[in-house]
């Protein structure tokens, strides 16, 4: 089965040779396989014709074609396609009632498609491009499988589903009024003043929605999915722009759902939070922009294993040529004086009511430092006197004389970043001919389909790649970088922190990140920072401490434990008040555990 993928966004005749058209070796033998249809301003390939010579792919200035052989077992399974030469999207995740279901993935390989169709938002056309499919014939592909009965109730009208959007940015433009008014607006269950117990927003209850944070949208659009009266509650990456304790209380909010018999799915780039809120895992592997297939349902522990390893034993396809591995590494932090690359004595700011103090310390060559803490508590008020944005109203920060400092800020502005992408990269210093930059940042960030696109047609991810690869890909002694993970899939992810482990070690250069992922710390840094304090008001941050300390102390605060998978040595966050949970905070290890814990 071989499908023939064009990227609208990409796909730009006027602005090519039509390179596609002129080189296909079809049309050079006489017949039409490939055109660029007039009306639509973009490239067409007939599937049928086409030999899968993949020259179109090679040829095309903007990486828009995409020509993919698939099993023939998939085509009796496509659910829904986008259009002639569109993306095409295989079979679907299961709720199921009382369940959480969660769903893993990297980004467009279909996650979002799945979750618009399981609500009804989007009636699936089984690949009938152009045709308004009945939904008999949606019930009856289902026959025989637990999505059947779940589309027969969602098209007669007796399922109602909800679904918490991935872009909530939008949300201010669309919702107006205190956070309060909005909540009672569509308080449908009569839950509220429980949504804002459960939630903890009675400090943004009477603000404006026009003046929340990004943590605080996303803990509005939360509250307000689970306001709404439904049978089939869905969540899109739940916790984007929140710090761990937030992401650990809207999970347990999620959960509360399930409890209630209703059917619960998430999607989740961050392990932890994903592991912590769901019963079951879909995997969705597939080419981004072409296709995505979706797994069948696994018990969590293995879904997620199965997804770091690559590897999908039962359908013998390997999504991925590599392993994410974890290691249990909690080395301790000594003094280095020869390796000092940056330093800073005691320091103190204050800045529109809010004080920060840090403790003295010092940053190595070769050495990760993470930074962990609240959203609101000083962090990228530190890392902005490191690089000299903001002068200290106490103490000092040194830097050794001819340090070259690279920054990532936490937030990107597109003022700053005119132009096409690959000129971004080149001015920023990148050397785009570099094989580390190529193997390293830009086909692992998906960047090599963007180089012709304007920074101005980028979204918020596409734009966050291309900021963590123009810090990345110049030439520095320090890196900072502050939230680098913020819209990344888990892949993408991994492949930051492995480009950053990799430079910080082999280059000997010292890193600093400010990320809220733990499980992506744990999988970078080599020692810690922690943020403390009360958010808004005043933060206190440690010097960098060893792994063990920093995490312990961290987790201590946020009454959270963690134990260790067997196989992959992920960490895992404990139920609260399970018994191993007790245990560990009996014995003040909150991260660094030998614990093994017993299969599924």
């Amino acid at each position: 089965m071989r499908i023939a993928v064009v990227e609208r966004t990409l796909c730009r005749p006027s602005k090519c040779n039509r390179e596609c058209v002129r080189f296909c070796p079809i049309n050079r033998a006489g017949s039409k396989c490939v055109w660029v249809d007039e009306e639509l301003k973009k490239a067409r390939i007939d599937e049928g014709l086409c030999v899968g010579c993949g020259i179109c792919v090679r040829k095309c200035p903007f990486s828009a074609i995409h020509i993919v052989n698939l099993p023939e077992r998939l085509e009796r399974e496509l659910v829904h396609r986008y259009g002639p030469n569109g993306f095409e999207l295989f079979r679907l995740p299961i709720p199921k009632r009382g369940v959480v279901v969660g769903v893993i993935g990297s980004n467009g390989v279909g996650k979002s498609t799945s979750l618009r169709i399981l609500s009804g938002e989007l009636k699936p056309n089984l690949g009938r491009v152009g045709e308004d499919v009945d939904w008999r014939d949606v019930v009856r592909f289902f026959r025989g499988s637990e999505l059947q009965p779940y589309f027969q109730r969602l098209s007669e009208g007796r399922l109602r589903a909800v679904r918490k959007p991935q872009e909530i940015d939008r949300i201010p433009r669309y919702v107006k009024g205190r956070v309060g008014e909005v909540l009672e607006r569509v308080d449908e269950r009569g839950v509220a003043s429980e949504v804002r117990d459960l939630l903890a927003l009675d400090n943004v209850w009477d603000r404006e929605v026009r003046h929340l944070s990004g943590g605080e949208l996303q803990k509005l659009a939360v509250a307000a999915a689970m306001c709404r009266d439904a049978d089939v509650y869905m969540f899109d990456e739940p916790s984007s722009y929140l710090d761990v304790r937030e992401r650990m209380r809207v999970a347990r909010a999620i959960r509360r759902l399930a409890e209630e018999d209703k059917y619960v799915v998430v999607v989740e780039h961050d392990l932890a939070v994903l592991d912590y809120v769901s019963d079951l895992v879909h995997i969705l592997y597939g080419e981004p922009g072409a296709y995505g297939v979706v797994s069948l349902p696994r018990g969590v522990r293995t879904g997620i294993n199965v997804f770091l390893r690559g590897f999908l034993r039962e359908e013998n396809i390997r999504f991925r040529d590599y392993e994410i591995k974890f290691e249990v590494k909690p080395p301790e932090r000594r003094p280095r004086p020869e390796a000092v690359v940056a330093a800073w004595s005691d320091l103190r700011k204050r800045l529109d009511g809010f004080e920060l103090k840090v403790s003295a310390g010092e940053m190595y060559a070769g050495e990760v430092v993470g930074v962990v803490g609240p959203n609101g508590i000083g962090k990228t008020t530190f890392v902005r006197m490191l690089v000299g944005e903001l002068e200290p109203d106490e103490g000092e920060v040194s830097v050794r004389p001819g340090v070259r400092i690279s920054y990532k800020p936490q937030m990107i502005s597109r003022e700053e970043m005119r132009g096409r992408v690959r000129d971004v990269l080149r001015d920023a210093g990148v050397d785009l001919e570099s094989s580390f930059v190529q193997s390293e940042l830009i086909r692992p960030l998906g960047l090599g389909k963007l180089m012709e696109r304007d920074v101005s047609e980028l979204s918020g991810g596409e734009l966050q790649r291309v900021a963590i690869a123009a810090a990345l890909g110049r030439e520095a002694d320090v890196y900072l970088l502050d939230e680098p993970m913020a819209y990344l899939d888990v892949e993408q992810r991994y492949a930051v922190a492995r480009v950053v482990r990799r430079l910080t070690q082999e280059r000997g250069v010292a890193t600093l990140v400010v990320e809220h992922d733990v499980v992506a710390q744990d999988f970078i840094a080599d020692s810690l920072m922690v943020f403390g304090g009360e958010p808004g008001v005043r933060g206190e941050a440690t010097p960098p401490l060893s792994l063990r300390k920093g995490f312990n102390k961290f987790l201590r605060e946020l009454g959270v434990t963690f134990r260790r998978d067997p196989e992959t040595l992920r960490p895992r966050v404990n139920k609260e008040g399970s018994r191993l949970d007790r245990y560990l905070k009996s014995i003040g290890e909150y991260y660094y555990t030998a614990v093994v814990e017993e299969r599924e």
